[in-house]
This record gives structure tokens, sequence and C-alpha cells, in this order.
């Protein structure tokens, strides 16, 4: 294990400990300040399509965003894990038609629209740990998103990269690997700011 994955395991483990401490009121209350101020980006409040995803466990709350892009006709696209661990899509249809999937996910029961549907995206919503001012981002290792990103790159594709967090899980540096992806924006219960060196 070199420096940069010890210290992701390290970064991953203080901001999970950290998640722990939650209460059910507190993720509840994230969720609602983050849609809001997840509107405030002008890349959101514009986007026409939005690849998100259903939060899970002590992640910050994304069902009161999905529901608000949702009502203001936004296409929002879910991701369905696929068994080696890539993500499909579907549509989101409303929280009735979200189903219990593998891992504790929530996954919608529409037409799967392969992997590639994520490049017609306006943004892509990501979930993570920690991100730095430098948009480095801190997934939780599976790597289904450094698929997603590194499938957008390679199309060409330039959707703005925005990752959900709580405030204090935006930290001084990430440490980074070749593969990683810097994202464009956090978002937070406190508000959304861009990141430095990101568009």
């Amino acid at each position: 294990m070199n420096d940069e994955t010890s210290g992701k395991a390290s970064l991953r483990r203080e901001v999970l400990t950290a998640r722990a401490l939650l209460t059910s009121q507190n993720i509840e209350e994230a969720g609602a300040l983050l849609a809001s101020a997840a509107l405030d980006l002008p890349e959101l409040a514009g986007a026409r399509t939005v690849a998100a995803y259903v939060s899970v466990g002590r992640e910050p709350g994304t069902r009161a965003l999905l529901d608000t892009l949702r009502s203001r006709g936004v296409r929002v696209l879910l991701p369905v894990l696929l068994p080696d661990n890539d993500l499909d899509w579907a549509a989101y249809e409303g929280p009735e038609h979200l189903v219990p999937a593998g891992r504790g996910l929530r996954e919608p029961d529409g037409v799967r629209l392969g992997p590639a549907a994520v490049l017609a995206a306006d943004a892509v919503l990501l979930p993570g740990l920690a991100v730095d001012g430098r948009g480095m981002r801190l997934g939780r290792g599976g790597g289904s998103y450094d698929r997603v990103l590194a499938r957008l790159a390679a199309a060409g594709a330039r959707p703005a990269l925005v990752v959900l967090l709580y405030a204090n899980e935006v930290v001084a540096r990430v440490p980074e690997e070749p593969h990683d992806h810097p994202v464009d924006a956090v978002v937070t219960p406190a508000g959304a700011r861009r990141l430095t060196g990101n568009p």
C-alpha cells in the first residue's frame, strides 16, 4: 500500500467515524439545506439532465434534492449498480419507484438506459467522503464513480461535476492517485462553492 492509498484509508476512517455520530434528525435537516444550497449553483439551476444518486445510511440526504429537481422538469438519472461495480442508469420517476438493491442501495425500477446514458447529463452529482480546494474527491473506494468519470473523460463530455458532503468534509488535502479526476464544485448544507482550478 503506497502513501496515497494509506492516506485515503485513514481519511475514510476519520470521516466515517464522524458520520457515525450523526442522528437521523441531523441527516434529515442537512438534506433539506443541501437541496436548497445545490440549486444556488447555476450549473444545477439550468440543467436539463442531472445524473444523481439516492443517499443511503449517513450520507448527506439527497431525497429532497431529487424531488425538487424532478418537480422543476429536470430529467434525473439514478445509478443501478452492475455486478462488476460499473453503473447503469435509469430515470427517477419518484420515491415510489425506488426499490431495494444490494449493499443497502435503493435503485429506480424503470428501464435501464446503459452505462453511456450518463454522457447526456449536464451535471453529475457524486457521493463522496471528502474534497479539497483543488477538487480532489475521496470516494468510498469501490471504483464505480472512477469508471463514470473515466467514461465522461474518454467521450470528451464535460458536465459539471459536483460532490455532496457535510461542511466538515471539505478538507485541506485529499490524497490523490493517477486515476483520480477533480470535481468542479462542492455542495454542503452550508452552501455551494466552486473549487480552485475548475470552471
